[in-house]
């Protein structure tokens, strides 16, 4: 899980505790069962906090800059200038300007994000939840770039091919190639992408393995392989996730977590990953996804018409090369706009692979536990601002997880407990 506020992490640099889910923050957070130890003591609380509030500038900051970037680039000529210049250094034709001017966003648009994810990396040195060094956060830096462009140059290039051959209505198929390639991308992420950024081994022979792979089992998910992650090289933080679709999945846990979570706590980990996978939570995603790229697509074809903007961006017409910058901003501002929903979304889907997790394992006491450990060694914010949590948190706050877990628990002893004859509605013992 994330902080509710962060720069976007380095790949195994996120600090996320698997599993989450509330409201996404609405109302005061429940506290501690009265008369018990509370959860997290006040140097926790504040510890986490202070985290936040230190990544606070740099993660917003990240996000405007991407985003005013984008659209000063795409809303005035300065973009349309870019291309140009870019394309006249490979010979000026209308592949180089789609090619060179592609690359030469794309670079532009990281090298102005990339102080602010040093800033980021600075302040979770400072709590000590990195482990990699500059050169090793430099060689992920090149590495995420070759990975955009790998991706971004044949993608356009073939966009403005479709606008040669349908120049009034190229966003139609250009929607259903999003919509594809959305898809494609889920199924061979863990095969293509992930191997880049880290290292994978398969666990070990042993009774970790067998719980691991008995739970799945038991949970009717089928898994290809259980393997180890190792995210040690770059952060302290703990997680586990099950990734890929199909005859990809399996899954994944990181060696800090096998090395520092109780094997219980790990089982229930995996419960709440396990979770997304029965719930088709991957799949729904993944449809999700390629609608809504293909519903972007769309509106920026739609965009692309006006001849305001057009003009704006010093671009003749959806068909010329220098309409590329206005393409991504209109692309960037949606992706912006849709943010809090999609987070509203993902905080529902993980409340109920949280739920899944205490059907499977009917462990709410080890779950609290493993709950506490994640927030404690990810120095997470336990109950952050509402605010925050609307806009940017796909997961829910620990306070509020470990009170569903309670409230979980409370409501199956009041149904164990109800007398023969009294109400259907389980009783909530306080």
């Amino acid at each position: 899980m994330t902080d509710p506020v962060g720069p976007v992490p380095a790949p195994g640099d996120d600090g996320r505790a698997p599993g989450s889910a509330p409201d996404g923050g609405s109302g005061p957070a429940p506290g501690p069962t009265p008369g018990l130890t509370p959860d997290f003591t006040p140097a926790e609380r504040a510890r986490g906090r202070a985290l936040r509030r230190a990544q606070l500038p740099w993660a917003l900051g990240a996000r405007a800059t991407g985003l005013a970037l984008a659209l000063a680039l795409g809303l005035t000529p300065a973009g349309a200038g870019l291309v140009s210049t870019a394309g006249g250094w490979f010979g000026g034709s209308r592949t180089a300007e789609v090619l060179a001017g592609t690359a030469a966003l794309v670079v532009v648009g990281q090298a102005a994000q990339l102080p602010f994810g040093a800033g980021a990396r600075s302040v979770r040195a400072r709590f000590g939840l990195v482990t990699q060094g500059w050169a090793g956060w430099a060689l992920d830096a090149v590495r995420g770039l070759a990975l955009t462009l790998a991706l971004a140059l044949p993608v356009v290039l073939g966009l403005y091919a479709l606008t040669d051959r349908s120049p009034d209505r190229w966003w139609l198929p250009a929607a259903g190639a999003a919509a594809l390639l959305t898809a494609a991308l889920s199924f061979l992420y863990p095969l293509l992408v992930e191997p880049v950024f880290n290292r994978f081994t398969p666990m070990a022979p042993g009774p970790q393995r067998e719980a691991l792979l008995g739970l799945a089992a038991r949970d009717g998910v089928r898994v290809r392989d259980v393997l180890v992650a190792d995210a040690s090289r770059r952060t302290t933080a703990l997680n586990a996730y099950v990734s890929g679709l199909g005859a990809t999945r399996r899954i994944v846990a990181y060696d800090t977590l096998l090395t520092t979570a109780d094997p219980r706590e790990v089982e229930l980990v995996v419960a709440h990953e396990l979770g997304h996978v029965k719930h088709r939570d991957v799949l729904t995603g993944t449809v999700l996804g390629a609608v809504g790229a293909a519903g972007v697509v769309v509106l920026v074809g739609l965009a692309s018409g006006w001849d305001a903007l057009l003009s704006a961006a010093g671009a003749a017409d959806a068909a010329d090369p220098r309409s590329l910058p206005l393409l991504a901003a209109v692309a960037a501002l949606l992706g912006a706009l849709s943010g809090p929903a999609q987070c509203a979304v993902s905080r529902r889907v993980e409340t109920r692979a949280d739920r899944h997790a205490l059907e499977l394992t009917g462990d709410a006491e080890q779950f609290v536990a493993m709950q506490r450990r994640l927030a404690v060694t990810n120095v997470s914010d336990v109950d952050p601002p509402r605010v925050l949590g609307l806009l940017f948190a796909t997961h829910p706050s620990a306070t509020r997880r470990i009170a569903a877990a309670r409230a979980w628990q409370a409501g199956r002893d009041g149904v164990a407990e109800r007398p023969p004859g009294a109400s259907s509605a389980p009783e909530v013992v306080v």
